[in-house]
């Protein structure tokens, strides 16, 4: 997540479907309050803040996966990612359930473990049965773990197998330079394997793993790899790079795989929202670009003293699209086998896009705001959502992250998640 600073704010030109947006500040002068006109939603509920600091753990909300209990709808679970607080589990009431430790570093001089993005698997064979299992991106010893929900309600435990490789790096000293496995989406091919499509972090690249069984525990193999573009040729024929940290590329983290159609939608932070075939084991084809940010062609540079991205807005030659950088969290509501919508949290303005499931023709836009039960939603990292009616949220469950939760306490700053019912992504009850 990268906070962009501003030169001269100016009108942004848009790329995709004008019908769809409202006007908007640039990120670095967007407030709380929604723009006129913008449809707004309010949380049914809350989690418990989570602090990052040494008295709350260094726990940081991230990233939410919805896990369905398909014999009891109540006992459901919303599993979340914390960074260094590892992984926790909340009731459709919000409340904590279990929190899972990251693993140790391995060496003095190393990384812990930090959960960065989670993912479901459903039926996996394991031991000769099926499972369903949390699987979560730890970027901190640059691994992919694996937890196993227990359908009678207990707590979730670790089926991680012993020595599992690194996703991305040759050895413990590339690890150490922390550009390790980060973004994270599940899907099952044609086939019925599973696989895990999985963002490096700092670089534009992305691997695709095959989930394998060994034994009662799991393990993947790298199969395949792209790097999305870091270097752009705009119309007037000048070259454009996204800003980022000295010798950083335009990173991945957002990201959801469509079960039907095999389409991966990756959410490259500062550049936009593409899409890729995924399927066979391989990525098909070239990315292909569905919307690009508000900042796309802009120039800018890294400010040492701010340590940040300078954005000179008021240089913006207009090939930029609607989603205010950064593009975060990706989640897919399907209403029918092809029907639906794609969500994709545009972090810069604390609002929300969607998309035709099919078409990806451009259908609204939202914001999550203060309501009577809990504050809103702004710096969105992560979404999930299902379609599937549970109780207290009869449209079906949406989580998404709250960057900023209110209200602060003291001098201590918190992050969560809040709860809201999804019919309204469908036209049905308002949150």
């Amino acid at each position: 997540m990268r906070r962009l600073l501003t030169l001269t704010a100016v009108a942004v030109p848009l790329l995709l479907a004008p019908a769809a947006a409202d006007a908007a500040p640039s990120p670095s002068t967007a407030s709380t309050a929604p723009p006129s006109g913008l449809r707004t939603v309010t949380p049914v509920l809350e989690t418990p803040p989570l602090y990052d600091d040494a008295e709350g753990g260094d726990a940081d909300a991230d990233d939410p996966a919805i896990w369905v209990n398909e014999r009891d709808r109540g006992a459901s679970r919303v599993i979340a990612t914390a960074k260094n607080g590892g992984l926790r589990v909340y009731d459709l009431a919000g409340r904590e359930r279990q929190a899972i430790a990251t693993p140790p570093a391995p060496g003095p001089q190393d990384a812990a473990g930090r959960f960065n993005n989670v993912d479901l698997v459903h039926g996996f064979r394991l031991g000769g049965r099926g499972a369903d299992l949390a699987v979560v991106t730890d970027r901190g010893r640059d691994q992919l773990r694996f937890y196993r929900i227990d359908p009678a309600g207990g707590p979730l435990t670790d089926v991680t197998a012993p020595g599992v490789p690194f996703a991305f790096s040759a050895g413990q000293a590339e690890v150490n330079d922390q550009r390790t496995a980060y973004g994270l989406a599940t899907y099952q091919d044609f086939d019925g394997t599973w696989y895990a499509v999985v963002s490096r972090r700092s670089t534009s690249e992305v691997g695709l793993f095959r989930l394998v069984a060994a034994g009662a525990t799991v393990t993947y193999q790298r199969v395949d790899r792209l790097s999305l573009p870091s270097t752009f040729r705009l119309p007037d024929g000048s070259s454009w790079s996204p800003c980022a940290d000295p010798g950083d590329g335009p990173q991945v983290e957002g990201s959801v795989v469509d079960p039907v159609t095999r389409v991966a939608y990756l959410a490259q932070e500062t550049v936009g929202l593409w899409r890729v075939p995924v399927w066979g084991g391989r990525f098909r084809g070239a990315p292909q670009s569905v919307e690009r940010t508000r900042e796309f062609g802009v120039p800018a540079h890294f400010d040492e003293a701010e340590d940040d991205c300078v954005v000179d807005y008021a240089s913006d030659p207009g090939y930029g699209g609607r989603i205010a950088a950064d593009v975060e969290g990706l989640t897919i509501l399907p209403t029918g086998t092809l029907n639906g919508t794609l969500l994709v949290s545009s972090q810069g303005d604390n609002t929300f896009f969607t998309y035709d499931r099919l078409t990806l023709r451009p259908t609204g836009r939202f914001a999550v705001v203060d309501g009577a039960r809990a504050d809103g939603s702004q710096a969105c990292d992560g979404a999930a959502v299902v379609a599937t009616a549970l109780p207290g949220f009869p449209g079906g469950l949406l989580v998404v992250h709250d960057g900023e939760n209110t209200p602060v306490v003291g001098d201590r700053e918190s992050t969560n998640f809040k709860f809201l019912d999804a019919g309204f992504l469908r036209g049905g009850r308002r949150a």
